[in-house]
């Protein structure tokens, strides 16, 4: 296979895991043939200090023309101040818009081998293997209107939760097919007793239940589901919410993993290319000290291979070789160990080039 991929480092550390990804990436071509061609652009700060915009039009132009296009992480203190009109945040929502990607797939599966790296008890993490599909193009942050205003005296400020049925219908029905290949369970995750957004969600996503009865539908308030995420996470299949609830819930699922830094994403939509990524942030705290965990970002290019470009096995190979890296012992500082950046990245790469018989 020929594959294009744009890869967007951002700030803080995305420049480290993703340089960790492409690594892997290289040797998943060398062993399978394939030929990866890796586009570098600007996103984010970086982009607003060289060109003035967090999403320039060379990104977005580079994106849209490739198979695929891997993140690394947006922001950090330099440009945090809150008045400041323009934000690194605000080109990771246009490229999301521009490209179509209204669904982010987020994995969570505790390793065996990581169950003491989370603050959640050990038990409960037995059997836990959810995935969380957020919607992500419309609700609070896209809607309009939107703004600041001075009313009395004071300062007034506006968000808009907007859903059109469409954007509803079309996240929830791919749920649904996920869920006919897990364990055919579906959580719709709402605010149906407050929001009238929640309540069109929610008679969505019954609509769409009745029409797949080979899966199981259950409706649970974000509450509820943010309880229950630690106090039962082992009974859900997969998750299905709006874009706020989502990015909440999904931060708070990561500790049963042990740390975003092992969480990867995938956003998915079209008619624009698959656009992957781990969960966290950019980490500016870390930055540079190669300490940060890549794996999040690794088995995000893992999620590309096998969504975007349809390599399934070498997808497999990638994760079977963090799982290996995870059981041998590798252990960045987000997980309570001392290997560095560079050793997890080395020893998955290397093991991504050879069968698991050559390392016995």
């Amino acid at each position: 296979m020929k594959a294009r991929i744009a890869v967007l480092a951002g700030d803080g550390v995305g420049p480290e895991v993703t340089e960790s990804a492409v690594e892997v990436l290289m040797a998943v071509a060398a062993r399978g043939r394939h030929t990866f061609t890796f586009i570098h652009h600007r996103i984010g700060g970086c982009a607003i200090d060289a060109e003035g915009t967090p999403l320039p039009q060379g990104t977005l132009e580079a994106c849209k023309s490739s198979d695929a296009v891997l993140l690394g992480a947006v922001g950090g203190p330099k440009w945090d101040d809150p008045t400041a009109a323009i934000r690194p945040e605000q080109g990771l929502l246009k490229i999301r818009k521009e490209l179509g990607l209204f669904a982010n797939l987020r994995p969570v599966k505790p390793h065996p081998a990581l169950l003491s790296a989370s603050p959640i008890r050990a038990e409960r993490l037995v059997g836990v293997d959810l995935m969380v599909i957020r919607e992500l193009t419309g609700g609070l942050y896209f809607g309009m209107p939107r703004g600041r205003e001075s009313v009395g005296g004071e300062i007034r400020a506006v968000d808009s939760m907007v859903y059109e049925e469409h954007e509803i219908r079309r996240v929830v029905e791919l749920a649904f097919r996920l869920a006919r290949d897990r364990r055919k369970k579906v959580t719709s995750v709402d605010k149906a007793n407050v929001l009238e957004t929640s309540r069109l969600w929610r008679q969505t996503a019954q609509s769409i239940g009745a029409a797949n009865p080979d899966v199981t539908l259950e409706h649970m308030l974000v509450d509820t589901a943010a309880m229950r995420l630690v106090s039962s996470p082992s009974a859900f299949d997969v998750l299905v919410t709006e874009n706020m609830f989502g990015d909440i819930l999904t931060d708070e699922a990561s500790v049963l993993a042990g740390s975003m830094g092992m969480l990867p994403s995938a956003s998915l939509g079209g008619p624009g290319p698959g656009l992957y990524e781990p969960i966290h942030g950019s980490a500016p705290d870390i930055a540079g000290k190669g300490i940060a965990n890549p794996i999040g970002t690794i088995l995000s290019a893992a999620m590309m291979l096998r969504y975007s470009l349809h390599l399934d096995a070498e997808a497999e190979a990638i994760e079977s070789a963090v799982d290996d890296a995870i059981t041998e012992g590798m252990r960045t500082a987000d997980l309570g160990g001392h290997d560095s950046l560079k050793d997890v990245t080395t020893r998955i790469t290397s093991l991504v080039h050879h069968d698991k018989e050559d390392h016995a």
